[in-house]
């Protein structure tokens, strides 16, 4: 079964358009991972624009399912992330992602790159060693109208960069971009283990709520995995 992760920053960010205390993204997590979810994403941006620190230290506190810190490669995310110690540590390529990338490993962090999905990218990963997974920008499959030429071609690269991941012999994620509309392609892609998905169902849940949301999530993810 493909893992699903909730990424609970557009709570964080309907909440900081206020600067009040609610909605709390890690109240939202916990909503989430009981509803089925298997994990939370957060997103610690350099600026704070959305997610704070004390919400990813909570997080780590309350999060019984894999806690995945997505972050840029540098010296202060480096520090919170080994101050922290999530499960999974998964980096925006900058320049010292390769040296961000292997004190994250020889702190016992699993570590997972973000990247285009070419295979050429994928290959590129591979080579900085210590990874244990990449993480596919599904966001240009997103942005596509539904059922067009583009979405297929869109497609069709995630395809050829999946294979590329497993060639590799990398754990592969997806994530950017995904809703209820487009989620059962991405699911077919080869090897795929985990998705990550935050605005989809955060806009899914204004609408039925955390636990509904995650639930129709769930049920896509399943149809897609036996189809």
């Amino acid at each position: 079964m493909i893992r699903l992760y909730v990424n609970v920053d557009h709570v964080a960010a309907i909440r900081q358009q206020r600067r009040t205390r609610t909605p709390d993204p890690v109240a939202a997590a916990t909503l989430c991972e009981l509803a089925g979810a298997d994990g939370i994403a957060v997103h610690l941006r350099e600026d704070r624009r959305h997610v704070q620190d004390r919400d990813v230290r909570l997080l780590r506190e309350t999060v019984r399912g894999l806690l995945n810190l997505k972050m840029a490669a540098s010296d202060e995310t480096l520090a919170t992330a080994r101050a922290l110690r999530p499960d999974l540590c998964t980096l925006v390529p900058g320049d010292a992602v390769e040296r961000v990338a292997h004190a994250l490993a020889e702190s016992g962090i699993a570590v997972s790159l973000a990247i285009d999905p070419e295979p050429a990218a994928v290959e590129a990963a591979a080579r900085l060693g210590g990874l244990a997974a990449v993480e596919l920008d599904t966001g240009d499959y997103g942005r596509a109208p539904a059922r067009s030429a583009e979405m297929a071609r869109q497609l069709q690269r995630l395809e050829m960069a999946a294979r590329a991941a497993a060639d590799a012999g990398l754990r592969l994620g997806a994530a950017g971009g995904l809703d209820y509309a487009n989620l059962a392609p991405v699911v077919g892609l080869p090897g795929l283990e985990e998705l990550t998905v935050g605005h989809g169902v955060v806009a899914r849940a204004v609408l039925i709520g955390m636990p509904a949301a995650v639930e129709e999530l769930r049920a896509i993810i399943g149809r897609g995995a036996r189809d």
